[in-house]
C-alpha cells in the first residue's frame, strides 16, 4: 500500500457515519478488551515509563484499559483523544471516580484533546486503524504526537478476520461481510515510511463461539459495521433475515459442541519515533517545531553517556 491510498474496499463515507455512531452504552466491546489486556502484557518488555501517554478513542478500544494503564503508570499525566464530543464526554463520564475516593484527588485525572506536537512518550490506539479511511494520514498525526523516543501501541484487525463468514457469504454470491482488512506487513512498510523506526509486528487468532445467530449478530454489532464498499446498501427484508441464519447455523462445528465459530485475526505494531536526522544539502530548512524534538532528542542521548 502506497503512502497516498486508502484501504482498497473501505468506503469513507460509512468509515465516517460510524465514526460519529452514537454509542447506546459506555462498555466497550468484549473483544476489544481482550486484546487490550494481551496489548498491555507487551508492555512488560518496554523499559520506557511515559511521563504522559495518548489513549486515542478509548471509548471502543477499552474503558477498563484505560484504567489498567493508569494504574500501570500512576505518575504519568494521561490524555484523551475523541474525534466526537459526544464520545469524549461518555469517556470522561466512565473515568469519574466517586467523591470519595482517593485517586479523585491525588491520582492522575484524564484531560480530552491532544497535547502539543512532540510530547508523550507512548501514544496506545487499540482496534481502531482497521476502521480508518485514510490511515496513513492518522499514523502521521501518531509520529507528530510523539515525542523523541516515544513509542507507538496499536492493534487492529487482520486479513482473516470473519474468513468463515465470508466464505458462507461468497456460496450463497452475497457480497463480503465486511471490508478487506490490511495486512500486518503493510501497516510496517507505512510506519517506515512515515518516520518510525524499529517496528515490530505480529498476529495471533482469536476464535469466538456463538449459541446462536442472534447472540453472534449482537457481538457484531458491537464492534462495528460493514464498511465495503460493495455492501448491500439497500432495506433488507425478513426473508433474507431468515436466510441469513441459516448461513450462519452453517458455521456450527462438532468440535464446539455445535456453536457457532467465527475467527478474528488480531495484528500487533509497536514502533519508536526516533530522532530526527536532517539531510545535508547545500540549502537545509529546519521548521522550528524540528529544531525543538532535536535538541530535545540530543539532550536525551547526552544524558545516557
Amino acid at each position: 500500500m502506497s503512502v497516498s491510498d486508502r484501504p482498497p474496499s473501505l468506503d469513507p463515507v460509512a468509515a465516517a457515519r460510524w465514526a460519529a455512531f452514537p454509542d447506546p452504552v459506555m462498555a466497550s466491546p468484549w473483544l476489544h478488551e481482550e486484546v487490550a489486556a494481551r496489548m498491555q502484557e507487551r508492555l512488560d518488555f518496554i523499559k520506557l515509563t511515559p511521563a504522559q501517554w495518548v489513549h486515542w478513542e478509548p471509548l471502543r478500544g477499552g474503558m477498563k484499559a484505560h484504567k489498567d494503564l493508569q494504574q500501570r503508570y500512576p505518575n504519568a499525566k494521561d490524555l484523551i483523544q475523541c474525534e466526537h464530543p459526544a464520545q469524549a464526554r461518555a469517556v470522561k463520564k466512565s473515568l469519574l471516580r466517586p467523591w470519595w475516593h482517593p485517586l479523585r484527588w491525588w491520582g492522575s485525572q484524564a484531560q480530552v484533546g491532544l497535547p502539543p506536537d512532540g510530547q508523550s512518550q507512548m501514544l496506545w490506539a487499540n482496534m481502531h486503524l482497521h476502521t480508518c479511511a485514510h490511515p496513513q494520514k492518522l499514523i502521521e498525526v501518531w509520529y507528530r504526537t510523539l515525542a523523541v523516543d516515544g513509542f507507538l501501541m496499536f492493534s487492529c484487525l487482520g486479513p482473516d478476520t470473519l474468513r468463515e463468514l465470508r466464505d458462507a457469504y461468497a456460496q450463497r454470491g452475497w457480497h463480503a461481510p465486511a471490508q478487506e482488512f490490511t495486512d500486518m506487513h503493510d501497516w510496517g512498510d507505512m510506519l517506515v515510511q512515515t518516520g518510525f523506526s524499529e517496528p515490530v509486528m505480529d498476529m495471533e487468532r482469536i476464535t469466538l463461539t456463538f449459541e446462536t445467530p442472534e447472540k453472534l449478530l449482537a457481538e457484531l454489532r458491537g464492534l462495528g459495521r460493514n464498511l465495503s464498499v460493495k455492501r448491500f446498501e439497500g432495506l433488507r427484508g425478513r426473508l433474507w433475515y431468515q436466510q441469513l441464519s441459516e448461513v450462519l447455523m452453517t458455521l456450527a462445528k462438532p468440535e464446539t459442541g455445535g456453536r457457532l465459530s467465527l475467527t478474528f485475526e488480531i495484528v500487533y505494531g509497536h514502533a519508536i519515533k526516533p530522532p530526527i536526522r536532517m539531510k545535508v544539502t547545500p540549502h537545509t530548512e529546519i521548521g522550528l517545531g524540528q529544531m525543538r524534538q532535536m535538541l530535545r532528542g540530543q539532550s536525551h542521548i547526552s544524558d545516557k553517556v
